[in-house]
Order: C-alpha cells, then sequence, then structure tokens
C-alpha cells in the first residue's frame, strides 16, 4: 500500500498505522504555534509578526540603552512602549511600589490603545488604576501573573519586588511563553534602569552633601587659621607684657643696688679723699705730691658720682618701646642704657627664634651685667654685643677694648663659686649660673680689641625649655 493510501484510510500521517516506524515531530513544539487546522500558515504568520516586534522592541531597548544622557524615563517610556506594541495591549503600566525607590518620580508610566504616554492615575481605565494600587501595595508575587484580562510581571532586584509591568493584552491573541519572556526581559531591564537612577542620584546628593561638608571644613579651617593667628598676635603681646615687666623690675634692681651700695661708697670714697686734702692743705702734714694727687682722685670720685646718678636716672626712667618683643630687642634696649658712658654696638647674626621669656630674660641679664662690668671697671671706650643664632645653639657674646684680665676674672670666678672670693664678684657667678641653667656654658677670653670677652652659649633645646633661676634670682 502507497502513502497516499496510508493516509486515506488512515489518521493522515505517514506510518501512522506501523508501529515499526518512528513517530513523525510535532510541529506545534518546532515553531511554537499552535493551530486545529490542517493548515499552520496563519499561526505561523502570526508567530512570525510576534518574533518581529520581539527585535524590534529589542533594538529599540538597546539604542535606549547607549544613550543614558536622555535619563531613565526615556529609557523607561521606550520599554512601556515596546511592551504595548508587542501585545498590541489596551493599556501597559510600569509601575513601582511605594516602599521601593521612594525618592523616585515619576511613581508609574502608562500607555493607552492609541499610545499616548501618561502619569496621572485619573487618566487610566479602571482595571488599570486597579493593577498600579495592586502594584503599589506591593503585594506581587515574585513571579508573572496570568489572567484573561491582564498580565502582571514583577520588576525584581536581589530577589525582591521593587515594581511591576502590567498589560491588557487582545482577547484574541493569547499569551505565549515566548511573550512571557519578552515582558520578563523588559521588566528587568526597567527595574535595573530605576535602581541605577536611584543610586546615580544618591550619588549625586552624596556628593553635593560631601562639597558642601567640604565647603563649610574650608570656612571652619579659614576661621580656625584666623583664629590662631589672633591667638599667636595676644600670645606676643603676652611675651611682651611679660619681658617689659621682667625688665622693669632687673632695672629697679640694678639701679637700687647702685644707690644704696655702690653710690654709697663712691660718695664715702670721696668724703675721706675730701678730709685728707683739707688736712694736707691746712699743714698739718706733710705736703709734697700728694695734694694734686688728693685733687686728682676727688675729680673722679665726682665723676664716678655723676656716672652712677646718670645710670641710676636711666634705669628709674623707661624708655622702652612698647613693642619690645624679642631678645634682640630687649639686648638694644640694654644697650642704649649704657651709651651715654660707653660706644655700644650690637651686632646680630642668623634669623631669630623665640626662645621663652625666661630663657630671654637671663640671656638679657648676662648682657647687662657684663656692660655694667666694663662700664665700672674695664676703663673701656667701645663694646660689642654680638648675638648668633647657630642651627642648634644660641650665642651671646659681649666684649670690650679695656684693660680687664680674663685671666684674672676666671681665677676670681673661680673662688668666688667655691665661696673663696670677698663676695664682690658674684655678678661673673650669677652669668655663669645662668647659662648652665640653660644648659650652656660660659667662657672668658681676651676679645681681639684687646679686652675682655665674655661668651654665653646655650643650646636651642635647653633655651626653649626655660632658664633655671639662681640663688641671687630666687632671692631678688
Amino acid at each position: 500500500m502507497t502513502a497516499r493510501a496510508q493516509v486515506a484510510q488512515g489518521t493522515g500521517q505517514p506510518g501512522a498505522d506501523r508501529p515499526d516506524l518512528p513517530a513523525p515531530p510535532d510541529l506545534a513544539a518546532l515553531t511554537g504555534v499552535r493551530s486545529g487546522k490542517q493548515t499552520y500558515y496563519s499561526a505561523y504568520q502570526r508567530s512570525n509578526e510576534r518574533l518581529q516586534r520581539t527585535v524590534t522592541a529589542m533594538d529599540s531597548i538597546s539604542r535606549a540603552l547607549v544613550h543614558p544622557v536622555e535619563g531613565p524615563r526615556a529609557l523607561l517610556e521606550k520599554i512601556v512602549r515596546v511592551a504595548a506594541v508587542h501585545l498590541d495591549a489596551r493599556w501597559t503600566v510600569l509601575a513601582l511600589g511605594s516602599h521601593a525607590l521612594p525618592s523616585t518620580r515619576p511613581r508609574f508610566l502608562a500607555v493607552d490603545a492609541a499610545g499616548r504616554v501618561g502619569d496621572r492615575v485619573d487618566d487610566l481605565p479602571g482595571d488599570a488604576r486597579e493593577t498600579v494600587v495592586e502594584i503599589a501595595a506591593g503585594t506581587l508575587p515574585p513571579r508573572a501573573v496570568d489572567s484573561p484580562t491582564r498580565v502582571v510581571v514583577p520588576m525584581l532586584i536581589n530577589g525582591s519586588v521593587m515594581g511591576g509591568l502590567a498589560a491588557a493584552p487582545r482577547r484574541d491573541l493569547p499569551l505565549e511563553s515566548p511573550d512571557l519572556s519578552v515582558l520578563h526581559i523588559l521588566a528587568n531591564l526597567a527595574a535595573v534602569s530605576l535602581h541605577t537612577g536611584d543610586l546615580y542620584r544618591t550619588g549625586l546628593a552624596q556628593q553635593r552633601r560631601a562639597q558642601q561638608l567640604f565647603d563649610e571644613v574650608s570656612e571652619q579651617a579659614r576661621t580656625l587659621s584666623s583664629r590662631t593667628e589672633e591667638l599667636r598676635a595676644a600670645e606676643q603681646r603676652l611675651r611682651v607684657a611679660d619681658q617689659r615687666e621682667l625688665l622693669e623690675r632687673e632695672r629697679r634692681r640694678i639701679a637700687l643696688e647702685l644707690h644704696d651700695s655702690v653710690a654709697q661708697t663712691v660718695l664715702s670714697a670721696g668724703l675721706v679723699v675730701e678730709v685728707l686734702r683739707g688736712e694736707f692743705g691746712s699743714g698739718a702734714a706733710p705736703q709734697g705730691p700728694v695734694v694734686p694727687e688728693l685733687d686728682r682722685a676727688r675729680d673722679l670720685m665726682a665723676k664716678a658720682t655723676e656716672q652712677l646718678r646718670s645710670v641710676i636716672y636711666a634705669l628709674h626712667h623707661e624708655r622702652v618701646a612698647e613693642d619690645v618683643a624679642s631678645l634682640p630687642e630687649l639686648l638694644a634696649e640694654v644697650a642704649a642704657q649704657h651709651r651715654p658712658h660707653l660706644d655700644v654696638r650690637l651686632r646680630l647674626e642668623g634669623s631669630p627664634v623665640p626662645l621663652g621669656t625666661a630663657a630671654e630674660h637671663a640671656l638679657a641679664r648676662t648682657a647687662g651685667e657684663a656692660l655694667f662690668n666694663v662700664a665700672m671697671h674695664s676703663n673701656a671706650a667701645r663694646a660689642l654685643v654680638r648675638l648668633r643664632y647657630l642651627e642648634d645653639s644660641v650665642v651671646l657674646r659681649i666684649s670690650d677694648d679695656g684693660d680687664g684680665d680674663p685671666a684674672a676674672m676666671r681665677r676670681t670666678m673661680r673662688l668666688a663659686r667655691r665661696g673663696a672670693a670677698d663676695g664682690r664678684h658674684r655678678g661673673l657667678v650669677g652669668m655663669a649660673l645662668r647659662a648652665e641653667g640653660l644648659g650652656g656654658s660660659l667662657s672668658i677670653r681676651r676679645s681681639r680689641a684687646g679686652g675682655v670677652a665674655i661668651e654665653s652659649r646655650v643650646p636651642l633645646c635647653g633655651a626653649v625649655l626655660g632658664a633655671v633661676p639662681t640663688s641671687e634670682e630666687r632671692s631678688t
């Protein structure tokens, strides 16, 4: 029997009554087309149209994906339009749940049968409004819901439902598995786009907040810098006031010492000379060359007394300017006190470094003591005060062109430190103790001008820490 006869007698399928032949393939399974008719052409044509719409939809979405500058709304509108065209739906809605991405606006987009896009609830049909409310309530399951009147596909991010894509397809065109796959792809693209847009807005807001915080911190830093400068200026003024007070106290001490001891001793010596001169002048004793010498001694005593009075007056009448604030300026003021009777020059080398009030005062007192000794004992005409700021130390040197003997002064200082001297050279001991209190040392040697050079060398670390007061300073 031929194959045609078999078809005529049997089921119309070749080999249908022969169990030894394999079953024919299911054409519906191969093409995805279901039809009860003997021909598959109309169903195949409809399936082909859907396939073409799907390809067109994917192409439109891909073009939207590569133009992110248009923003997420442009992509979402394309997604809703593609879904509406693909299903030939009466309406299509893309909506967010109330709990998801609260800052995203609008909360939904809808496309009607005419292809118009809107985001107003009042413009939607009744069943579309109910779908939007249902999606917003967050009651969608994490799988597609297909009913005779609508289809809803959830939008998922990390397994959580954040919204849904819903449509009302034509009743005469039932949904098939590829249609749901297309809707799932569109819903996932919408979820990713919305989530990315929310992340972008959040990042942008955080960037603005960070910039705002940076501006606030910068402003606070400028304010803090201004306050720091004000505090430094106030600290400088306090240092000036402290130095002025210490200098004034030292002046008064020296003036009192000169008035109560040295000046009285000079006056007493002058009276003794005057008495002796009177005795020799009256003939009560042999005269010889003694009277001229007594006259010379009297004149020297008068000159010394006048110098002492001048120094005491200068010490009692302050002339320090209001801007005395550093060791070089303190030394300049100390030098100015002795210039009426001594040519004092001041030389500064290196960049001045603040040493602290106590240290600067100790060095200034050393310079004052040394200049006083030069003026009173060395018969010098000139003196040089030299201050050097080195990398790790500060060196103060006072030299003169007088007739002092450095070796004798060193010997006298050693005896005074052991308590074997007569107490008249405590000034040298005080200078040495001040230098040692700062962690340094004091040296006495011959100066280049022929007189004495007293050098106090202290390390910067010791100078900054401050001076240890000597016994004489503690007693005063």
